[in-house]
């Protein structure tokens, strides 16, 4: 059945305008509910209990996707606010996460939340939706939302302060003591036009993430220690980022927050498996240089790598020379793609764009650049440091630092054939 037939359907039963029902029920589609809760909450709306007017009490962990509304009494971990766009209007949503003896979940409310991290609440009537995967409690007009006395010992921590090596994308009502590293203003092409925003990374002691304020506090400052209140995560070139908004406080901190110099050291599988790292570390050999490298050709309009002076979105262009290196990087663990810019390349190279156009003029090959990048470092052992994505094409490490490494490589394949056998 289409969302027609469904309304139709209801307003029959109901009794009620079936344009209006059609409207409620096109809402809650679009707010992913799903077709079946849709149904039960305007049925409840318009004075049909649908036959289960009492939804069952549940525990957190026994909540599944596939409920349709349920009742839960929990602990508010964290509760944060932030607007979103639906239908052309501005709407303040209230999310964060509850937590008993069972598990957590997130939340998202539709509907004005006054509650804060520790208050034990009560909510009945709540519905579940698929959230990435996982259920998800939403709060709307049907849903009662009463505080209660009931003591829940929870293992998890009642507040959003996290360390930035803790978040994960889809976490809301996040607190973060910070230092930013760069800060950067830019007007984009907005929701509502060219808006200005911050960008840049941030960094504590035990990590560094990217970040975007969407309404520009004066107090972040390249340098100025910072605590962030109600932020929210999202996945940046599958890495988390750090959100802002109009609804988070900033403010600066006497102390200073000291920024970590290292990044997290990983065996190639382990940084795999994390389906993406802003800043990571590993070390191995260079197995391959991928096609692609050297000398290459660009289009000037979107800097997209060209072939026979094509580029898959401008067509024919005059494209411009750019140097870089795509090479297959394998620790024994996994294998990733790391991608040296033109400054590196040139290092490994030992030339930069001129000498490498005059090595294909002479050669009459173009070729001939990434050939001696082969030559240089397949079989070699080097550690590189960058920001790692992972997608359906596998993992590729952007570099920002790449040198050989020190010390024997047999004493390297030793500790790590140890490391697996443990």
């Amino acid at each position: 059945m289409n969302i027609e037939e469904h309304a139709e359907e209801l307003a029959s039963d109901l009794g009620v305008d079936k344009a209006e029902v059609k409207r409620d029920l096109e809402n809650l589609v679009e707010y992913s509910v799903p077709i079946d809760e849709a149904k039960g909450n305007l049925r409840r709306k318009y004075g049909d209990g649908g036959g289960n007017t009492t939804p069952a009490s549940k525990d957190i962990a026994d909540i599944a996707t596939g409920d349709s509304n349920v009742s839960v009494t929990a602990v508010v971990l964290t509760a944060g606010k932030r607007s979103i766009r639906y239908q052309g209007e501005d709407q303040v949503i209230y999310e964060g996460q509850l937590a008993d003896e069972t598990g957590r979940i997130d939340f998202t409310s539709w509907v004005e939340f006054g509650h804060d991290p520790g208050d034990t609440l009560r909510l009945g009537n709540a519905g579940v939706r698929e959230w990435e995967g996982d259920p998800e409690l939403n709060i709307g007009q049907e849903t009662s939302v009463e505080t209660v006395e009931a003591a829940i010992d929870v293992d998890d921590e009642v507040g959003g302060d996290a360390a930035l090596a803790e978040l994960s994308p889809g976490d809301r009502g996040v607190d973060v003591e910070v230092t930013p590293l760069e800060v950067e203003s830019k007007v984009i092409d907005g929701r509502d036009g060219e808006t200005e925003i911050l960008s840049g990374v941030l960094a504590d002691e035990t990590a560094r993430l990217p970040f975007t304020d969407w309404d520009p506090h004066g107090e972040v400052e390249e340098g100025a220690s910072v605590r962030v209140e109600n932020a929210y995560i999202r996945e940046f070139r599958g890495a988390p980022s750090v959100n802002v908004s109009e609804f988070s406080r900033v403010s600066r901190l006497e102390r200073a927050v000291e920024a970590t110099e290292s990044a997290p050291h990983l065996d190639v599988g382990e940084a795999v498996a994390s389906d993406g790292l802003f800043d990571v570390e590993v070390t191995g050999n260079v197995v391959g240089v991928r096609d692609g490298s050297g000398l290459v050709e660009r289009c000037p309009e979107c800097g997209r790598v060209t072939q026979n002076g094509q580029c898959r979105q401008h067509g024919a262009v005059d494209a411009e020379d750019d140097l870089r290196t795509k090479l297959i990087f394998d620790d024994g663990t996994g294998t990733l793609t790391v991608v040296l810019d033109d400054e590196l390349t040139a290092e490994v190279y030992g030339g930069g764009l001129e000498a490498a156009r005059e090595h294909a003029r002479d050669a009459m090959d173009r070729e001939v650049v990434a050939d001696t990048i082969r030559g240089e470092l397949v079989g070699r052992a080097f550690r590189t440091r960058g920001s790692l994505s992972v997608d359906d094409f596998g993992a590729t490490l952007d570099a920002a630092e790449f040198a050989e490494t020190d010390g024997d490589p047999a004493d390297r394949a030793e500790a790590l054939l140890a490391e697996a056998g443990r």
